[in-house]
């Protein structure tokens, strides 16, 4: 992790904000403010402003920089990105704009040699440059390294669920009405279209 990114939208940003940084972080806020959520995440050109705030790496303990994205979505998750420029597209793309820092913390699970002129190595491999978690698969790092923050008290594994379909997912704030079917059973030799379903002799 060489630094974080915050959503504009996200509640952290105005006490992360330095003096120094708040007016360029409020009109930053206030410009992206006015963007959906799909304009920010299908613009090509990722924006971002720094907060002049820092977070201490729960396990390194090194301070890590905080900076403000559009590409980050309050809606989405937590709001937030420890971003591993290394390992990811979007957060290679925001790093090598504004210049921040790369470290490579996983190679090929065949112990080849990564091209870093292709950009992210984005598929599971094993861990380097990582310190005790040195050798391990992905899946086994992400264990090993979530066991370690639970047992600290700095962290733990989540299960989040986000409905994609947007048909559902536009109904978040007001619930999505879906029709919901009770059978309802006549007594034999009834017509239906003749007899109220609240009559007792109905059976729901």
């Amino acid at each position: 992790v060489t630094y974080l990114t915050l959503a504009p939208e996200h509640p952290l940003v105005s006490s992360l904000t330095s003096p120094e940084q708040k007016e360029e972080v409020d009109a930053y806020v206030a410009a992206t403010s006015s963007r959906s959520d799909l304009d920010r995440t299908s613009s090509k050109e990722k924006t971002g402003v720094f907060t002049g705030g820092y977070a201490v790496h729960p396990l390194s303990g090194a301070r890590v920089p905080v900076w403000v994205g559009d590409y980050v979505l309050g809606s989405y998750g937590t709001g937030a990105v420890m971003a591993v420029p290394a390992h990811d597209v979007r957060d290679m793309e925001f790093a090598t704009k504004f210049g921040l820092g790369v470290e490579w913390v996983v190679e090929p699970a065949d112990g080849s040699a990564w091209d870093k002129e292709e950009g992210a190595f984005t598929a599971p491999g094993r861990s380097i440059n990582s310190g005790e978690f040195d050798g391990l698969s992905t899946e086994e790092a992400k264990a090993t390294i979530t066991d370690k923050l639970d047992a600290g008290g700095a962290g733990g594994a989540v299960t989040t669920y986000k409905l994609r379909d947007w048909v559902f997912s536009r109904q978040r704030y007001w619930g999505e009405p879906i029709p919901i079917y009770f059978p309802v059973d006549f007594p034999e030799g009834v017509d239906p279209s003749s007899v109220d379903p609240k009559n007792p002799a109905c059976e729901h």
